[in-house]
């Protein structure tokens, strides 16, 4: 971190986010505070794989929704606490960078990655691990049951037959909710992005904290459709869930 103390600094540390590798303070020899919004169930798979290069070092992980842990970087500036930001959007970690939050860092093997993964500088502050695709989630038996169709675009969401049916994440605290109000804006501009959004708040009967939970809800039949990200809904239907991945025809 660069507002620490040199002798504070025992060794870099890199983070991966949404898209984004960065040290953010010095790493303990034997337990690496790692703050991350990666989806829980994915975290241990990752520690194993860790620890099968590195068996000196335990990860203690903090995890929250990107919002939440946007928040909890920013307040902690002063008194940093994480060793490693791993898994959190790259629109945070431009934040964090511009608090000079962050200290620089190449990875090895950073030149064959698409240029659109890491920062423009050298050494960059952040590089990206993967990327997130907005997608619905229908429960398919719920929906049948209740008479509420299969979407097949955004503004689907807005008719009168889904009120009460929908559930998606808080862009306050979720940073799949933050990736969905950020892509309606670009995809029609701020007036017709508020009107369809304002459309959509009519219809909807939950925001949750986090950006897979509209899914699960609705892959649980809790909900009939929640807006998501692909990668969840992909899985929770490969774990025999009654629900169909819809990819919006506008974007």
């Amino acid at each position: 971190m660069k507002n620490a103390p040199l002798h504070s600094l025992k060794k870099t540390a890199v983070a991966l986010a949404l898209g984004s590798i960065v040290a953010v303070q010095a790493v303990s020899a034997t337990e690496l505070t790692v703050y991350t919004a990666v989806e829980s169930d994915d975290l241990q798979k990752y520690a194993e794989r860790f620890n099968q290069a590195h068996p000196e070092i335990s990860i203690r992980w903090v995890r929250d929704s990107t919002g939440v842990m946007t928040a909890r970087l920013l307040a902690e500036k002063d008194n940093p606490r994480a060793d490693v930001i791993w898994g959190l959007a790259a629109t945070s970690l431009l934040m964090l960078d511009k608090e000079e939050m962050l200290q620089p860092y190449a990875p090895a093997g950073v030149e064959n990655l698409d240029p659109k993964f890491v920062d423009v500088n050298n050494p960059p502050a952040w590089v990206g691990m993967d990327a997130w695709v907005a997608a619905v989630c229908y429960n398919t038996v719920e929906g049948e049951k209740l008479g509420v169709p299969m979407p097949t675009s955004w503004e689907d969401l807005t008719r009168p037959e889904y009120q009460g049916h929908v559930v998606m994440p808080n862009p306050n605290s979720s940073g799949t909710g933050y990736l969905d109000v950020s892509s309606w804006i670009q995809l029609w501009g701020e007036d017709k992005a508020w009107e369809f959004m304002d459309g959509l708040h009519n219809n909807i009967s939950r925001y949750t904290h986090s950006g897979s939970a509209p899914c699960n809800l609705a892959a649980s039949g809790e909900a009939v459709v929640g807006v998501s990200f692909a990668f969840r809904a992909a899985r929770l239907k490969s774990q025999g869930a009654p629900v169909e991945v819809v990819f919006p025809s506008e974007a």
